[in-house]
């Protein structure tokens, strides 16, 4: 059989769009002679619609776009994710489905079984779980069609299965001859080389092909990475789609060869891709194409200056300079060099005034009293408020510049440099930051190099510097992703050689900073634990490892 895969960017609810894409790639497959094309998981709808499936009026809009869609279907199969009712008399009203329709038929449909709860997802508040599965018997092949997470449960993968059921290993003892698997499966840094091991493994163990088709493209902070797959029984990669971009790979399963050129992609590029994409989505989805950011001339607000500018093009990017009155020239200049080099709009709007100002309307009540971090956070919210003025007055939106490290202890201040629509950076751990930095200037100096080298500093009191707080960053990072992404206990990471001070010291800070960032603007996830959409603690609590 000869079938196109097709990674494609749907936007949740745009069912006129979503359906002229689709139907666009169908003609483009039925044109390479193909007999079936396959799209993602809720391809119709988008991934994840969230509480929109609670609204009869969004459904109704699917169903309309599915009976137009089944129209489409002449001279070819066309099987894509859709969401179906359930017609039980006890369970969840709606099912995540696969559809194959052809001249204008549906053919065969069949419902998601495993439906995760687990960091991003939360599919069995809206879905019912199907309890078997069937093979579908389609020109001279017998497909394993499964959605998403049905194909990430088998035992000699997952030493603790989540789930009681292995659609695979089902799939397989009913004759399948051919795994198709339709996903909307998030991007984060590793997942590409996790889900090719796992895979091959399945398809060593049942002795069957595997086609994955994977949604490609942002949704609010959760990125769809596409590098859709075609493995033969033997688990051997055949092909791969494109990372972060939509893309069709034609495939005859007749023909089936390892492909040895395929290389694994680079980590830190792909986290480049995909906050590029991640960036350029949510504004564009949101209905904007201008943002502005406070350029400070530190690497955090750079290497967020440049990747928008990947994202949405120089022209549509400004950088504005705040400086106070213990901004350095060094500083200035630095920020002035970034623009130029990136091309963008660049203004300067010292804030001393203004913060004299606010210095003088305190002063009644602040005498007698030591400056301390009151001023500090001062200068960080007039900044953020005139930013935000300017993203009003310019239509643009804001993007906050803080990393993750930052955002884990609180080194961040509320309604000042947290304020944006946007947080590029929010789960980029700061070492992270300085090689994406690199990255950024691997052909020419973008990003300028004293940017880079010089002490990061929050420039808010005299001869400040992010480690007269703070633990170096070298240290500070591996242990927030030990307690926050691998969940140890203090205990075990002083086992690992760190210093016990400093681990109670900063998971304290963690935990007292909870409420900053149940307040952040979003981020963009690319490690397997971010904050917002996928963490969920307590503000008020006194638990203590």
């Amino acid at each position: 059989m000869k079938l196109a895969l097709v990674q494609i960017n749907p936007v949740i609810g745009d069912f006129t769009q979503n359906i002229k894409r689709i139907t666009e790639c169908l003609d483009a497959a039925r044109r390479n002679g193909c007999d079936l094309a396959v799209f993602p998981e809720l391809a119709v709808s988008g991934y994840p619609p969230q509480d929109y499936l609670e609204h009869e009026a969004f459904l109704k809009r699917q169903d309309e776009a599915l009976l137009s869609l089944k129209k489409e279907s002449s001279g070819i199969g066309l099987l894509c994710g859709a969401i179906t009712r359930h017609t039980g008399a006890t369970g969840k009203p709606l099912h995540n489905s696969a559809l194959l329709f052809e001249n204008g038929k549906l053919i065969f449909s069949t419902h998601k079984r495993l439906l995760p709860t687990y960091d991003v997802f939360d599919e069995s508040r809206y879905f019912e779980a199907s309890s078997s599965n069937l093979v579908c018997a389609y020109k001279g092949l017998n497909l394993g069609i499964t959605i998403c997470e049905d194909i990430f449960n088998d035992e000699d993968s997952f030493p603790h299965p989540l789930y009681q059921a292995n659609p695979v290993a089902d799939l397989k003892q009913a004759g399948m001859d051919l795994l198709i698997n339709i996903a909307a499966s998030p991007y984060n840094m590793g997942k590409q080389q996790i889900r090719l091991s796992i895979f091959s493994d399945l398809c060593r163990k049942y002795q069957t092909p595997l086609l994955y088709i994977n949604q490609v493209g942002g949704q609010d902070s959760v990125l769809f990475d596409g590098a859709s797959l075609v493995l033969d029984k033997n688990g051997a990669l055949c092909m791969q789609a494109r990372s972060f971009q939509e893309d069709m790979l034609i495939v005859d399963t007749e023909k089936l060869r390892p492909d040895a050129t395929i290389k694994e992609n680079n980590e830190t590029a792909l986290v480049h891709q995909a906050l590029a994409m991640g960036c350029r989505d949510y504004i564009k989805k949101c209905g904007f194409s201008k943002v502005l950011l406070g350029l400070s001339g530190g690497i955090d607000s750079a290497l967020t200056c440049a990747i928008a500018c990947e994202a949405l093009g120089p022209e549509n990017v400004m950088g504005v300079a705040l400086p106070s009155p213990y901004t350095s020239n060094e500083s200035i200049e630095d920020a002035g060099s970034l623009a130029q080099n990136l091309g963008i709009r660049f203004e300067i709007m010292p804030i001393s005034d203004t913060f004299a100002s606010f210095r003088t309307s305190l002063s009644p009540l602040f005498t007698g009293l030591a400056e301390d971090v009151t001023e500090q956070n001062i200068q960080a919210r007039i900044r953020g408020t005139l930013l935000m003025a300017m993203a009003n007055k310019f239509n643009a939106l804001l993007l906050s510049t803080g990393n993750k490290s930052e955002m884990a202890v609180g080194y961040c201040t509320l309604y000042g440099d947290m304020c944006g629509a946007l947080s590029v950076l929010s789960d980029v751990p700061k070492q992270l930051v300085y090689d994406l930095s690199r990255y950024v200037n691997r052909h020419v100096e973008i990003i300028p190099v004293r940017t880079i080298e010089k002490p990061p500093s929050a420039e808010l009191a005299p001869d400040q510097k992010d480690q007269d707080d703070l633990p170096p960053y070298e240290v500070l990072d591996p242990i927030l992703q030990a307690y926050l992404e691998e969940h140890l206990a203090i205990d075990a990471i002083v086992d690992m050689g760190f210093d016990r001070n400093i681990v109670e010291d900063t998971v304290r800070r963690i935990k007292r900073n909870e409420y900053k960032r149940q307040q952040a603007a979003m981020g963009l996830k690319v490690t397997s634990k971010a904050f917002g959409f996928g963490r969920r603690y307590p503000i008020a609590q006194r638990f203590m490892e």
